[in-house]
């Protein structure tokens, strides 16, 4: 026997209204109906709504014997239906949010980005993609985000961190003008 059991469990699991007319001659839950006319209540009912992926119960409890489920035809259902519609909106609203920001984020850092690609593509002598891919490896190898990574090698030109970009870059495709065996060049200081 489950220890999660009850009228809201059931109609999760079948997408259907679930209830118990009355608690005191029903046994299908035994835990929830000890529990439940414990605290008084005779009948209840577990309406499912779903709307976009989202499931929500809106639960009826009765303190007399009764029907509940029917309940989902009247106002208790207009209210399921709206409340599991703004929830659902609401998750994508924030989801929107999430992905402006993040779309901010990357447009903001943009150009310091750019940059360090030129820097990178000058010190081993790549393409624009083999040096974003470059920083990009880089940066997740390092634990360190990409637009701060790209900050560190605009600032210091590139400067010091010649002996790191070229050993890492040694596992990347040769770009034009960037010799195959990947041999160090003559780096500016």
């Amino acid at each position: 026997m489950s220890a999660w059991e009850g009228p809201i469990i059931s109609a999760l699991d079948s997408g259907r209204p679930e209830g118990a007319d009355d608690l005191l001659h029903d046994d299908r839950w035994p835990r929830y109906r000890a529990r439940a006319l414990d605290a008084g209540i005779r009948s209840s009912a577990a309406l499912p709504f779903v709307y976009d992926g989202l499931t929500v119960t809106v639960s009826l409890y009765g303190l007399r014997p009764g029907p509940l489920r029917k309940a989902a035809q009247g106002t208790t259902g207009l209210l399921g239906d709206l409340a599991t519609e703004s929830m659902a909106r609401d998750r994508l609203y924030r989801a929107a949010l999430v992905q402006v920001d993040q779309l901010d984020t990357a447009l903001r850092s943009r150009p310091v980005v750019d940059q360090a690609c030129g820097i990178v593509m000058y010190v081993l002598g790549c393409d624009p993609d083999q040096a974003f891919d470059l920083l990009r490896r880089f940066s997740q190898q390092t634990n360190r985000k990409l637009a701060e990574l790209a900050g560190t090698v605009v600032r210091t030109r590139g400067r010091g961190l010649e002996r790191n970009l070229i050993e890492f870059g040694r596992s990347a495709a040769p770009g034009p003008g960037r010799p195959a065996s990947g041999q160090d060049r003559d780096l500016p200081s």
